[in-house]
């Protein structure tokens, strides 16, 4: 099984050349952590490779899933709208600002850009944000099945205690974006309900691992579900796999927080309303 690099640091890149930018595009955890540094052609490329990657792996459909990857100075790279994943080269990407405004490319920006905001601005470590509709854990999203149990050890030190499922929101619903933002500092990937999944990392390469291990695990726990049911892992075996997953420096910034209060009264209201709804 695949399983992300640690890395021990979540700094950002900075401009290091006045003539030429380059960015941490791969970082190699260990004693001593080394970050590979790439110009912007081979981060445009590897946004491609990703990009070409969901559409291989069946997890985008259409004009379905984005990637976008950080730059210095408040700038990302992204994936344009409107075309198939299968599709996009390096010409079609578009660079922007947090607010979406393209300030490179003659595309347009795909219409989620809220949902990568969210997560860069609530995340100042994330390099990476992938979002896909891989069909096992869409079809968990869309069931109301949860993943919150962990059930393989692997899993634990990648992921963490389970993977969250954020409620179900409307487009550029603000309230949704205050819950993806609270669950963007307990996690690094997301069930999102009724939509699809979302991922981070320090880099492309994390982010990309990480959405396969969502989709991995959604799929064995759907077959197991048909063999009788999950049997979660016990908490004495769950606590040194996160002793070992926040050793590698692996761990996201309030992992083990419980949701705020306001946060519990943002989930409320979208209770109460689906609940006038129906």
């Amino acid at each position: 099984m695949h399983q992300p690099p640690a890395q021990d640091n979540r700094e950002i890149p900075r401009k290091i050349n006045a003539v030429r930018h380059v960015y941490v595009l791969h970082c190699v955890g260990g004693s001593a952590t080394r970050c590979a540094v790439s110009s912007l052609e081979q981060v445009k490329a590897a946004v491609v490779d990703v990009s070409h990657k969901l559409a291989q792996r069946e997890w985008v459909a259409n004009h379905d899933g984005n990637v976008s990857f950080r730059l210095p100075e408040g700038r990302f790279v992204a994936t344009p709208s409107g075309v198939h994943k299968a599709d996009v080269d390096h010409m079609m990407l578009v660079i922007v600002d947090i607010d979406g405004k393209v300030l490179e490319g003659s595309r347009k920006l795909f219409s989620e850009w809220e949902l990568h905001r969210a997560l860069y601005e609530a995340r100042p470590d994330v390099m990476a944000v992938v979002h896909a509709h891989p069909p096992y854990a869409t079809a968990c999203g869309v069931a109301g099945v949860s993943l919150a149990q962990p059930v393989m050890v692997e899993p634990v030190v990648s992921l963490g205690d389970g993977i969250i499922s954020v409620p179900f929101f409307a487009p550029r619903s603000e309230e949704g974006l205050v819950l993806l933002a609270d669950a963007a500092t307990r996690a690094d990937a997301w069930l999102l309900e009724n939509h699809g999944a979302l991922s981070v990392g320090p880099t492309l390469e994390h982010a990309y691992l990480r959405m396969e291990l969502v989709e991995h695990q959604a799929k064995i726990q759907t077959i197991a579900r048909t063999l009788g049911g999950i049997r979660p892992l016990s908490h004495d075996v769950i606590v040194p796999l996160l002793e070992a997953r926040s050793k590698a420096g692996l761990t996201a910034p309030r992992e083990t927080a419980t949701p705020s209060a306001d946060l519990r009264e943002t989930i409320a209201r979208l209770v109460a309303a689906e609940l006038r709804l129906t």
